[in-house]
């Protein structure tokens, strides 16, 4: 069930600077040009404002209850095909709509987006679309109590700050190593990198599946920290075999990884899928154009960011949908590279 967001408060920045023990000229010093103030003073005020939820308004000479006409999108990352998906879905949402687009890259650092969302706050947008639904408290404080409509996407949980779009990373993962063990593959290998929330929860759908057909192994699981690339899905790959030789699939935590993966087995001469099958997660275009053809999680990414604008746009006009959560569900495209075994 939705939480119940709290009544936008009139928190002054007087009430910061009494806080914090400074003159309000000083506090307000701070919001504009904080290097000008003491170590310790910017810790006192920046403590202060967290504590009472406070966003400066840089529109203080406007209206209490004028907005921009401007959305702010805050996404972990400009390079990755998942994320222009989403963007080009969002993008046609708006079109010939009076709303613009403010967009953020946090780099999937929390602390990095809660400094964004701080300052997309303070200049006044007509909505938010948010990534994820790991915010830090005090992102999520200052969200809760904000008047303009935000869509977190990519999944869903249980408690939206607002309004919610996406799936279940636990479930999609359970839902590819359930096709797997089906085509009589039991040695299954996990390949993960960067290892944010969501790929720690596709890590955790792939365990409970395995462990639930009584074949979990840590041995079969390579992870790492590093961002993910074709280079680094081989490199991973060849890292799994070392330590588990005996595999004979492997389901990798996005496409890339898969890719990379498929590379490694024609540098060995693994037949794909006789010696080794290989299933990939969000389905990127080239899933379907390589040799073999890579099975792969379809999840609605471009959906999932045009729907989220029709969100804010249609809760800005007064039409806020009936349903504030949304599950886009995930599709498991079977192709030849998890073919049945003889």
């Amino acid at each position: 069930m939705a939480r119940k967001r709290i009544t936008p408060g009139k928190i002054r920045l007087a009430e910061v600077a009494k806080l914090a023990g400074v003159s309000p000229i000083t506090a307000s010093r701070f919001f504009r040009n904080p290097e000008a103030l003491s170590a310790g003073k910017r810790a006192r005020v920046d403590s202060a404002a967290k504590e009472l939820g406070y966003v400066p308004n840089l529109a203080a000479r406007a209206l209490a209850s004028q907005r921009t006409e401007v959305i702010g999108v805050l996404i972990p990352s400009l390079t990755n095909n998942v994320f222009s998906d989403v963007l080009r879905g969002i993008y046609d949402a708006l079109d010939g709509s009076r709303y613009s687009i403010q967009l953020a890259n946090t780099r999937y650092s929390i602390l990095q987006e809660e400094r964004l969302l701080r300052l997309f706050l303070a200049q006044k947008p007509a909505g938010l679309i948010i990534t994820g639904i790991n915010q830090t408290a005090d992102s999520r404080r200052i969200m809760e109590t904000v008047d303009c409509p935000i869509v977190q996407i990519m999944e869903v949980g249980p408690s939206p700050i607002d309004m919610m779009i996406g799936f279940s990373h636990f479930d999609a993962s359970k839902a590819a190593i359930a096709h797997l063990l089906a085509q009589g593959y039991r040695r299954i290998g996990f390949l993960g990198a960067r290892m944010d929330p969501r790929v720690q929860r596709r890590l955790d759908g792939y365990r409970s599946a395995m462990t639930d057909a009584g074949l979990f192994d840590p041995q079969l699981i390579v992870t790492t920290a590093v961002p993910t690339s074709v280079t680094l899905g081989g490199t991973l790959f060849a890292d799994l075999l070392a330590k588990a030789p005996d595999i004979d699939a492997v389901f990798c935590v996005n496409d890339d990884l898969a890719l990379g993966a498929l590379f490694e087995c024609k540098r060995r001469h693994m037949a794909v899928p006789e010696q080794m099958a290989i299933v990939g997660f969000n389905d990127l275009e080239f899933m379907a154009s390589s040799e073999p053809t890579l099975s792969s999680v379809r999840t609605n990414r471009y959906e999932m960011g045009r729907n989220a604008a029709v969100m804010v746009i249609e809760t800005l006009e007064g039409r806020r949908p009936a349903e504030p959560v949304v599950d886009l569900g995930f599709s498991v495209m079977e192709r030849q590279s998890s073919a049945r075994r003889n």
